[in-house]
């Protein structure tokens, strides 16, 4: 167990991050000799690929996200641990690796409740050491983390003990699981095939969900603010731009009639890879078309999607500005996570669910008011699961002695300092990362190998002409997986 204390300040986290090992994480009395203790505001946006003006998207609108990065440091080559919500937002909440399923936080909620050897969740940590832990909209896998039907049982809870409060207003929307995939003015998906992939249409931001989980976030941070006796860890989880497209109109008209740049590598890959047919984005109606066969069609869904990137960093701007205007931003941590990356049509893909890089490589941006470095970028690579023992460097908390990935800190004091190998898997297969090269092994025991050196990238597979690499990374993968699980 370690504890590090060089930026003993808040820490604001956009995202999309014990002294026993079951903490029932029931809020304690805890005497704090640290008068500047450190809040921490995590900022979770779902379905988020780097498009992003910040990581080098020029064409994109997203001041507020900007203005963040400028404050801290931006991680541009970190990956998620899986292309899926459910389980990339396991490993964010716990610091391990774990299910490639949706399910991954209810399968770890019910160990939980029969045995005493499941280790605490990140907030369930902070909370156990005195915070106040407050999440508001998608930051577990379903928004305000139940289940049931319609996703509002009391009876079933993905993080048991993790939150002094867990909170999803679903207003017109009915129920976390209306909200999760709605568009304008309470529109619920009933059957996929009758709701439109896209939509733009006129009015406030509080037409669409994300718009009601950010009217609830301002009213968590005044509550907490309030509250000058306990450090608080808020975590806001914001839906677009997960599918449908819809966003309000006016964040749709820069967009209008923009050239994009061509798709990378469009086409559909050649022999065995994870590729799949993008069977969410295609459920929804598209009136008859098709992106990978109509170029119109293909860069109007990306003019949608980059129209719900803005209204997102909108949603990211009310937050700070509220933050700033109760005087807390020096002391809080502010994290900004995106849960997966998107294919936007490379590789003939319209979605997550593959492990191409488009699916894995996500924003993270850290903002430390104290700390060494701001306006400064990252090249290293990291790990989502490396954000729970990021933060409690950040906070000065101890790290729990059951996580076994080392924290981010090194990168934070020198963002020239070396990264590590990022890994990720699916139901079926599973991939390592280092700086040159990416490997994916099968079940039935194929492998690709691309170069991330060679123009090609991941579109020619280069495992017969290093072998020596593949066995050295498929080692590396397997002996990372067998100590973390």
């Amino acid at each position: 167990m370690h504890v590090k204390i060089s930026f003993v300040t808040t820490i604001t986290i956009v995202l999309g991050v014990a002294i026993s090992l079951k903490s029932k994480a029931q809020d304690v009395t805890r005497s704090y000799t640290n008068k500047n203790t450190v809040n921490v505001l995590l900022l979770c946006v779902d379905d988020l690929r780097p498009e992003l003006a910040c990581f080098g998207k020029s064409y994109i609108r997203s001041p507020n996200i900007d203005k963040l990065a400028s404050r801290g440091v931006s991680f541009r080559k970190h990956f998620v641990q899986a292309p899926t919500c459910g389980a990339s937002r396991y490993t964010m909440l716990t610091g391990l690796y774990g299910s490639s399923g949706n399910d991954a936080l209810f399968s770890r909620a019910r160990k939980r409740n029969t045995s005493d050897s499941v280790p605490p969740s990140m907030p369930e940590w902070f909370r156990s050491n005195g915070y106040t832990t407050v999440s508001v909209g998608k930051v577990s896998h379903h928004p305000g983390g139940r289940g049931g039907p319609d996703w509002d049982s009391e009876e079933q809870i993905e993080m048991p003990g993790a939150w002094t409060r867990h909170l999803h207003p679903s207003g017109s929307w009915q129920h976390p699981r209306g909200a999760m995939h709605g568009l304008a003015n309470g529109e619920i998906r009933v059957k996929a095939g009758e709701m439109d992939v896209f939509q733009s249409t006129d009015g406030g931001d509080e037409i669409y969900p994300d718009g009601l989980t950010v009217n609830e976030s301002l009213r968590q941070l005044d509550l907490l603010a309030s509250d000058s006796q306990k450090p608080f860890f808020l975590a806001v989880g914001i839906l677009r731009p997960h599918l449908p497209f819809g966003a309000p109109a006016k964040y749709m008209e820069p967009y209008a009639g923009l050239t994009l740049p061509p798709i990378p590598h469009p086409q559909r890959p050649e022999g065995r890879t994870t590729w799949h047919a993008s069977g969410e984005f295609m459920k929804y109606n598209r009136w008859g078309r098709n992106p990978n066969q109509d170029n119109d069609f293909a860069d109007e869904v990306r003019r949608h999607y980059a129209a719900c990137v803005s209204y997102a960093d909108a949603q990211v701007g009310r937050v700070m500005k509220r933050l700033e205007s109760l005087g807390l931003t020096k002391n809080t941590v502010v994290v900004l996570w995106g849960d997966h990356g998107w294919h936007l049509g490379e590789h003939a893909i319209w979605g997550k669910h593959a492990l191409f890089e488009e699916s894995l490589h996500s924003p993270l941006i850290i903002v430390s008011n104290d700390a060494p470095h701001h306006n400064v970028q990252t090249d290293a690579i990291v790990e989502t699961r490396a954000l729970f023992p990021t933060l409690c460097d950040l906070t000065g908390l101890p790290t729990p002695e059951h996580l076994s990935v080392s924290s981010m800190m090194p990168l934070l004091e020198n963002p020239k300092a070396e990264g590590g190998v990022a890994i990720s898997y699916t139901r079926r297969a599973q991939t390592i990362r280092d700086e040159r090269f990416r490997l994916i092994t099968h079940q039935d025991g194929a492998v690709e190998l691309y170069d991330h050196h060679n123009e090609d990238g991941e579109t020619k597979n280069v495992a017969q002409m290093y072998p020596d690499v593949v066995r050295q990374l498929k080692s590396t993968l397997t002996a990372s997986l067998n100590k973390d699980r």
